[in-house]
């Protein structure tokens, strides 16, 4: 692939994954009377991106996505915090995935280490933020009412530290540094929110803080079994190649 077709391949997935964020973080959302803001699944597709294309399709992908998703619902308030919060967040995911790098025992105590606290944190802020009578939304329709109880999440976090820790140890240890940048890129969404809402919007904004990680945690769950088929695409693989053009001016100053 030449640096030319790489770099148009470049624009497209950027444009691509930008409008799947959108979609994505729209398709399914939850309302937070108490912040007048929304629970939704934009997160996977911001780590998604992030892991997959670096830090800057993941930067622009995470903060326009995300920016024109709260225009579309509504929340108009929100987008110009969204826009730097979420496009900081994909940056720094994206550029820890590149940059660092553990291996060994210490990598193998963090492939159990993360999923026990993944799912312990998943446990707590499903059993105190979610639960009781809920109203899913698909885009403005309810998609589903129903009750959560604590046996549920604590059941569900079960299920995931098994899965997590099985795959990290056995499957594709990579899992776990993918992890770990997205428990800091999205430290910096939680603070970033939390900021906005109570120096910009006056709210009471501590109470979206544990809306905001149950966003995090559970956007990680579903974003690692994603990039793990994603990255199996001919196209990824090929980005993260060398160009034609790069490899012939390196053998030809050899």
């Amino acid at each position: 692939m030449t640096a030319s077709s790489k770099r148009s391949l470049k624009v497209s997935l950027t444009a691509m994954f930008t409008a799947l964020t959108t979609v994505t973080t729209i398709s399914f959302s939850i309302y937070v009377p108490a912040t007048k803001g929304y629970f939704n699944l934009g997160e996977v597709m911001v780590y998604t991106t992030a892991i997959l294309l670096g830090p800057f399709i993941g930067a622009v992908a995470g903060g326009v996505g995300s920016m024109l998703a709260d225009v579309i619902l509504g929340y108009y308030i929100y987008a110009p915090g969204t826009l730097i919060i979420k496009g900081i967040e994909g940056f720094i995911v994206g550029l820890l995935v590149q940059k660092f790098k553990i291996k060994g025992w210490s990598l193998k105590a963090m492939s159990i280490a993360l999923p026990a606290f993944t799912s312990l944190t998943l446990g707590i802020i499903g059993s105190t933020v979610y639960t009781g009578f809920t109203e899913a939304y698909l885009g403005s329709l309810i998609l589903a009412r129903g009750e959560l109880t604590t046996i549920i999440w604590t059941a569900l976090a079960f299920l995931v530290f098994i899965a997590m820790a099985a795959f990290s140890l056995k499957v594709e240890p990579s899992l776990t540094m993918y992890a770990i940048s997205i428990f800091i890129g999205g430290g910096e969404m939680v603070l970033g929110y939390y900021l906005y809402e109570s120096l910009v919007l006056g709210y009471y904004a501590l109470a979206e803080v544990p809306v905001n990680i149950g966003q995090m945690i559970i956007g990680l769950i579903a974003a690692l079994p994603l990039i793990k088929t994603l990255s199996r695409v001919r196209v990824f693989a090929e980005l993260k190649l060398p160009s034609e053009e790069t490899r012939t001016r390196s053998e030809s100053s050899k």
